[in-house]
């Protein structure tokens, strides 16, 4: 009985003077809860050094003038009443473009992603026309449309709707065949299999294309509006140019810059929402 005591007391000063082994915390390889605005942060670095270097006399102000300035050209510009034109006409040209694009990206896709009739008549065809210059096709359009406002719509429908085709087609062309498999041994029609299979499977390329297409409308329209225009933010920058108003043509670059990041925000909301079923890294 003493042996049985006193080897019970060895082995607990044994354990005792062990040392446990820590405990080793395995770190997550996702990326984290996301940041609030977390988008904005870049740009308002930017702004930010570049308030630093106008401030220290780092920058010409003949040639990248600085924030305040251009803050106050913006709002002389907006009391005489020719920025808001210029908005309004620049939102509208680019309004008209991406629905027609958005509209033709679309219904290309389905017609190329849901038959191969549609594939071999469409597929090639848009092949084609994206390794083809958009801008290179302004002379020719304005041969066709006139120089007025149709070859701008024109131009920028083309611009829109070449990766919205691209992007959703890729998506219907990548969805399983074994979930096509299982709507035919479930039975369901070419409705519901559409509505249940090909557009949940379609939406992330979809929304990839949109996004693209949304930048893509406001990159075309810099340069259309300084063809023939009489107003547009395009056609203040040019007429800024031949005066060497450097603060005037950064005010149109930079709305054009507020417009594609609220823009491509807004469609990222839209599919955050949309997609909400989805667990991914980015939610």
């Amino acid at each position: 009985m003493t042996t049985t005591v006193t080897t019970a007391a060895a082995t607990a000063a044994v354990t005792e003077k062990t040392p446990r082994p820590r405990r080793t915390r395995r770190r997550g390889l996702a990326p984290g809860k996301r940041l609030p605005a977390s988008r904005l942060v870049g740009p308002a670095l930017v702004v930010a050094l570049w308030a630093v270097a106008s401030a220290a006399g780092q920058l010409d102000p003949g040639a990248i003038p600085a924030p305040w300035t251009v803050v106050r050209t913006a709002a002389h510009l907006w009391d005489e009443g020719t920025l808001p034109t210029d908005v309004l006409t620049s939102l509208e040209r680019a309004g008209y473009g991406f629905t027609l694009g958005l509209t033709a990206g679309v219904t290309l896709a389905l017609a190329a992603g849901l038959s191969r009739i549609g594939e071999a008549l469409i597929d090639g065809t848009v092949q084609l026309n994206r390794a083809i210059p958009t801008l290179g096709l302004i002379p020719l359009f304005i041969l066709w449309l006139g120089i007025g406002e149709t070859f701008k719509i024109a131009i920028i429908a083309i611009v829109v709707y070449i990766p919205i085709y691209l992007n959703l087609h890729a998506a219907l062309s990548g969805i399983d065949h074994r979930y096509v498999e299982l709507a035919e041994v479930q039975g369901l029609s070419r409705v519901r299999f559409i509505r249940e299979i090909v557009i949940p499977g379609a939406l992330p390329g979809f929304f990839v294309g949109l996004r693209l297409g949304v930048t893509g409308s406001w990159l075309s329209l810099v340069v259309l509006e300084q063809i023939n225009a009489t107003s547009g933010l395009g056609y203040m920058m040019f007429q800024a140019q031949n005066y060497g108003q450097t603060d005037v043509i950064l005010v149109g670059l930079l709305i054009y810059g507020v417009f594609g990041l609220v823009s491509d925000s807004a469609v990222r909301l839209i599919e955050r929402r949309v997609l909400s079923w989805r667990r991914t890294l980015s939610n």
